[in-house]
């Protein structure tokens, strides 16, 4: 791996953060510690093969409930686009906790491969950006 010093990182700062916006991400070494620096957008591209998918059943009452597989995130509503949006939203808060309470949350076991769809979320940081991207399948009772 080509990594920076991070010395040299320090002392170049804005042209080791110019290189990262405008070439490549860039790895940096400090004693045992690597780190990447990178631009959102790279991240966001990175993120693109991650999804939010959910299953929909249709309670008695005619409520949709959707459960999120990828965050194991339900919620309730009164249709499907409620449903959604309700989802949408709960996915941000959960991730502005995750990432809030980041060493707590990602060192669950359970909780660790949460991480790509948290960063993806907290990226976009759009409610209806989020709603639009959750493909609901139909579940079995």
């Amino acid at each position: 791996m080509q990594a920076l010093n991070a010395t040299q990182v320090r002392n170049e700062w804005s042209t080791v953060v110019d290189s990262v916006i405008r070439e490549k991400p860039r790895f940096i070494k400090r004693t045992r510690d690597r780190l990447l620096l990178s631009d959102v957008n790279v991240i966001e591209n990175m993120l693109n093969a991650y999804n939010f998918t959910a299953i929909k059943y249709i309670e008695d009452d005619g409520t949709v409930t959707l459960g999120l597989n990828e965050l194991d995130l339900a919620v309730n509503g009164e249709n499907e686009q409620n449903a959604v949006n309700k989802l949408a939203q709960a996915i941000l808060e959960y991730s502005e906790d995750y990432y809030n309470e980041f060493s707590l949350w990602y060192s669950a076991p359970n909780r660790k491969l949460h991480l790509p769809y948290v960063i993806k979320a907290l990226i976009i940081n759009d409610i209806d950006k989020i709603g639009e991207l959750i493909t609901c399948h139909p579940g079995e009772i």
